[in-house]
């Protein structure tokens, strides 16, 4: 998955911010995770405010089930 077709799915999941939304968003960070970083991880998690919306940190790993 490139960078932007993670940012663009993951603003939807922000602008909705429900429970499903929040594992949705988890499953997408654990695939930018595998795929680009954990430095992609956190730019994403900061520039998205995920922190406010979902209590996502940078620095926090995320795995695929």
């Amino acid at each position: 998955m490139t960078l932007q077709k993670a940012r663009e799915l993951l603003k939807n999941h922000v602008y909705i911010g429900h429970g499903y939304s929040r594992n949705a968003a988890k499953l997408v960070l654990a695939e930018v995770s595998r795929e680009h970083g954990q430095e992609a991880v956190d730019a994403l998690i900061v520039d998205l405010n995920m922190t406010e919306v979902f209590g996502f940190q940078p620095g926090e790993r995320f795995k695929s089930p």
